[in-house]
This record gives structure tokens, C-alpha cells and sequence, in this order.
């Protein structure tokens, strides 16, 4: 009697549902699982996604496009970009760096459609350091209008030499230069070695700096 009493309530006890953890109290690697659960995220779990990362795809394309008066829309298509392959994504604690690839992907797809763009592009790295980082700002004392309309150029024709680099060289260009990645970092993210991020990013520093001699040289 006993015996039989012990399975049932065990049995029971198999059936009773779990208490289900509120998508604001998962760590951000068992969110990303519970958007990869089923055929769609569920509502509740993006909508917490979103919230967690949504400043930081703000971050990306803010960097990459400081005047554009359509970044919300951009932002938007990032995360139906998310929303439709987050159960592709194979490695969940990988996601930020997925995510920026995706912000930085759309952001030069979009850049190839546009015949030209006005506003300059952020990037601080030093110009003639021993490492080979390039300086993207052009020396002028008091730049006038013939100045201005130079940088604008400049920057123009850096954009479109970085949206015309093959897309590892360009992600990795864009993780250093951009977001101030650290190299093993970036390592990481594209889940490549660190020797094969620091030849990328010298490759295409040199790519650009061959597209873009007259401008430096002036």
C-alpha cells in the first residue's frame, strides 16, 4: 500500500509544472536560451532582450552613422534581423558580438544603396603609431569652407572603402576602430585566433590606406 501510495504521489509530483523564472531575473545567457526555445522567441522573452541591448545597437550605429535621421529605423530591422536567426546562433554567451555584427552589416548594406553621405565617421585611432594605426583625422589650422568640403570628402570616400571591404576584414576594422575593441576580444567574437584578427585588421588597414593616399597625403 504503501509502495503504491509512494508512486502516486510521485507521479504527481512528475506532472506539477515548474515554476516558471520571469524573463528580467535570467542571466543573459539563459535568456538567449529561452529565445531559441520553439519555432519563435516568445514575446516576453525579446521584449526583455531588447531592453538588455538595445542601447548597445544604439552605441554601434550611433558610431557609424551620427547623423543619420533614420538610425531608429535601422535599429529596428537589427532585431527582426535577431528575432528571425537567434536560433542559428550557436554560441549564446557569443550573442553581443553577434549583435554588432549584424547592426554593422545592416548599417553598410544600407550604405551601399545611398550615393552619398554627409557626415563624418568617429574613428580616433592614432595615425602613425608603430602598430600601424592610422589617424583618420586631416591636420588643418582653422579649416575653412575648401577645408571643410575636403574632411567631407575624405570621410565619404572612407565609408565607401570600408563598405567595399570583404565583410571579415570589414567586422573586424569596424569592432577595433569603431568600438575600441581590444584584439582578443575580437578574437573571441569571430571565433578566430588572435594572430588571424591582428593580420585582418593590418590588411585592412593597408586596403584602406592604398584607397585613400591622396586624402592622407594632402
Amino acid at each position: 500500500m504503501s509502495e503504491s501510495m509512494s508512486a502516486s504521489w510521485s507521479a504527481v509530483g512528475a506532472s506539477a509544472p515548474q515554476a516558471k523564472v520571469p524573463a528580467e531575473s535570467l542571466s543573459n545567457y539563459d535568456l538567449i536560451l529561452q529565445c531559441q526555445a520553439g519555432l519563435r522567441p516568445s514575446k516576453t522573452a525579446f521584449a526583455e532582450l531588447i531592453r538588455r541591448y538595445q542601447s548597445h545597437v544604439d552605441k554601434v550605429l550611433y558610431h557609424l552613422a551620427p547623423d543619420w535621421s533614420d538610425r531608429a529605423d535601422l535599429a529596428q530591422e537589427v532585431w527582426i534581423r535577431v528575432y528571425r536567426n537567434v536560433s542559428r546562433l550557436q554560441e549564446p554567451e557569443k550573442f553581443r558580438g553577434w549583435l554588432s555584427r549584424i547592426a554593422t552589416n545592416l548599417f553598410y548594406d544600407e550604405l551601399r544603396k545611398r550615393k552619398r553621405v554627409d557626415s563624418p565617421l568617429s574613428l580616433d585611432a592614432p595615425r602613425t603609431l608603430d602598430d600601424g594605426e592610422m589617424d583618420w583625422e586631416l591636420a588643418s589650422d582653422g579649416p575653412g569652407p575648401s577645408e571643410d568640403l575636403v574632411t567631407r570628402e575624405f570621410y565619404d570616400q572612407l565609408r565607401a572603402a570600408i563598405a567595399d571591404l570583404p565583410e571579415v576584414f570589414r567586422t573586424t576594422i569596424v569592432l577595433r576602430e569603431i568600438e575600441g575593441m581590444a584584439y582578443e576580444e575580437i578574437a573571441e567574437i569571430t571565433g578566430v585566433s588572435l594572430g588571424t584578427v591582428k593580420s585582418r585588421i593590418a590588411r585592412a588597414r593597408q586596403r584602406l590606406q592604398y584607397q585613400l593616399q591622396t586624402y592622407l597625403d594632402s
